[in-house]
């Protein structure tokens, strides 16, 4: 599946004080890459369609983790727009890796896919958990922390900001977090793990909100002022961004009232606002209207 950005991203520390770059991913499974693998009794890796390198790679490193020296055809298929923010080459890579796993009767767990998948695009995501949260160090494929459960169901209002034009991930330089910063993302932490404990979106809303006003330093989303505003007046849980892209999205409690007529409202908002691109993400919860 892809995602919409992130809930949190930082610096935090390990379990013996070390300090890591590292994120919780918000997934959206209405969004996803579709990866077929068909072994062939030759070394030669061919992937379609071609400029599905990440993928290929990922193909390539899977065969060497389980030992297999034949190749094949690899084929991608993905709905998930590429430079926004949406996690479309993590999704590639995740779903290349459990292709070629399944076509030589291997199950990998998330993570072991998470380590190939750093080890193709240098810098990944949580996908690989699905909808599990986890704090993920996304440079080292590893994962810092794990809350426990799923995120609480959420109705996210998403949009782009300002000319949404697609942002080059891996050549933004890494954010630099001064000691203050630090010590915040330490609390963010806090609270994600108690909204995922207790079921809490208004929690998760609070930290997402906080993650994206500190992102502001390193990658400025225009006119976040007027989105948290905007989220306020409708009684959001709270406002989240891809903090390496340019999505932005209003959270809401899915099982709060007037739910539609609260969703609208924003939507119609952040297109007055001059966002663009709005659409609604149901997140773990079971499908129903709303």
């Amino acid at each position: 599946m892809g995602h919409h950005g992130e809930l949190l991203q930082g610096v935090f520390e390990d379990r013996n004080g070390q300090l890591h770059r590292g994120l919780v991913t918000l997934p959206v499974a209405k969004l996803g890459s579709r990866a077929t693998f068909t072994c062939k009794a030759t070394t030669a890796l061919t992937v379609h369609p071609g400029d599905k390198t990440k993928a290929g790679l990922a193909a390539r490193k899977t065969l060497d983790h389980l030992d297999v020296a034949e190749g094949g055809v690899l084929h991608i298929e993905s709905d998930i727009p590429i430079g926004h923010g949406y996690g479309s080459s993590t999704a590639d890579v995740v779903a290349a890796i459990r292709a070629v796993a399944a076509a030589h009767t291997a199950r990998l767990q998330p993570s072991r896919i998470s380590q190939l998948a750093v080890a193709a695009e240098q810098a990944s995501d949580a996908i690989a958990f699905d909808g599990h949260a986890v704090l993920f160090a996304q440079r080292e494929g590893i994962v810092l922390e794990d809350f426990g459960g799923s995120l609480p169901p959420l109705l996210l209002v998403g949009f782009k900001s300002s000319g949404g034009l697609p942002i080059d991930t891996l050549r933004l330089p890494p954010a630099r977090y001064d000691s203050t910063e630090i010590q915040q993302f330490r609390v963010l932490r806090g609270l994600i793990a108690y909204a995922v404990r207790y079921q809490d979106p208004n929690c998760l809303g609070r930290a997402a909100t906080a993650s994206a006003l500190l992102s502001q330093r390193h990658l400025p989303k225009q006119h976040l002022e007027r989105v948290i505003e905007i989220a306020e007046g409708a009684a959001a849980c709270g406002v989240q961004v891809a903090h390496s892209g340019s999505l932005l999205g209003i959270l809401f409690d899915r099982a709060g009232k007037n739910l539609r007529q609260r969703a609208d409202s924003v939507a119609t908002s952040v297109q007055r606002s001059g966002f663009c691109d709005v659409e609604f993400h149901q997140i773990n919860d079971d499908g129903a209207k709303w």
